[in-house]
């Protein structure tokens, strides 16, 4: 069932994404839910620059099932990809499938999050998110005054990002004695379960002065249990950088939050795939960092869709 209506999907994404498929060569880009304004910039970004580029593209989303992922990935490749842009499903459990379309032929090209191994993708090009962690919990600190009790929001563990991102948050925050984790609670990326997450808290954690989150998505649900609650005054800091985290800054109800460049990082995929279809070399090492940057209201009105604008 689950291998037909993939198959369904794919013919659809052929009319959709690329209606002379059998004339130009083509690229299949493969991310979490579009639901996620994050992956759903992934995806238009990668589009865009291989339409550009002359390919055609099927765009599809695995919705961090690692089954549903491998079934696309082998999918696409028996549809005649020539090369994968991919935000896996899970550093462990996405190996296997890379794997699959390496013996294939078909190279990948990884964004956003890592798999736990090396020599298996071409490139994969992730947002440097300890630094980036660093930077927010450095305005969490400022914002909070050096003090307060706190409760943090990660992401899935299975996720490679969620640990590296509460290790930047910790190693900046944990040397300031008098800033006090209260709870941590995974709200595993989601805006829905970092709401229910965050009235628990709250209700745990009366007194509580800040929430700082892994991402932008469970930075919103967590601000609309605080609205709910008639709390404005506890602090929330996000990382992502997404368009509903910008207008909440410059409304004044979330304080902050980290872009990463999700839009170009899939647009750099695109143009490495290109270069290693027509040369075999991309030029640059597997593993790639991109620099995120501290959005706060000085600098929140260039902000669109995962970008920096004059």
């Amino acid at each position: 069932m689950l291998k037909r209506a993939i198959l369904g999907a794919l013919m659809a994404s052929t009319v959709l994404f690329g209606a002379q498929a059998q004339a130009k060569d083509l690229i299949a880009i493969i991310t979490p839910s579009f639901d996620n304004p994050f992956f759903k910039a992934e995806a238009d970004g990668a589009k865009a620059r291989a339409e550009a580029l002359g390919y055609d593209t099927i765009v599809l989303s695995h919705d961090d099932d690692t089954s549903k992922q491998l079934q696309m990935i082998d999918s696409v490749v028996t549809r005649g990809a020539k090369a994968i842009i991919l935000d896996n499903a899970g550093s462990d459990a996405s190996v296997a499938a890379v794997q699959n379309a390496k013996k294939a032929g078909v190279p990948s090209f990884l964004i956003d999050r890592e798999i736990n191994a090396t020599g298996i993708a071409v490139s994969q090009i992730v947002s440097n998110n300890y630094q980036g962690a660093q930077l927010g919990g450095q305005e969490f600190v400022k914002t909070m005054g050096e003090k307060g009790g706190y409760v943090e929001l990660t992401g899935r563990d299975a996720d490679v990002n969620a640990h590296i991102r509460s290790k930047g948050y910790h190693d900046v925050m944990d040397d300031y004695p008098d800033m006090k984790m209260l709870a941590t609670q995974s709200a595993n990326w989601s805006q829905p379960e970092a709401f229910t997450k965050m009235e628990a808290l709250l209700q745990a954690h009366p007194d509580l002065k800040g929430v700082i989150a892994g991402n932008d998505t469970m930075a919103m649900g967590a601000q609309a249990a605080l609205k709910a609650a008639n709390r404005p005054d506890v602090i929330v800091v996000g990382f992502d950088g997404s368009n509903d985290v910008r207008d909440q800054i410059m409304a004044g109800t979330i304080k902050a939050t980290v872009l990463q460049p999700a839009f170009r990082q899939a647009q750099m995929a695109v143009e490495q795939a290109d270069q290693y279809l027509k040369t075999k070399s991309t030029g640059q090492p597997e593993k790639q960092l991109m620099d995120c940057v501290l959005i706060t209201k000085a600098n929140a009105p260039m902000l669109e869709t995962f970008q920096l604008k004059p």
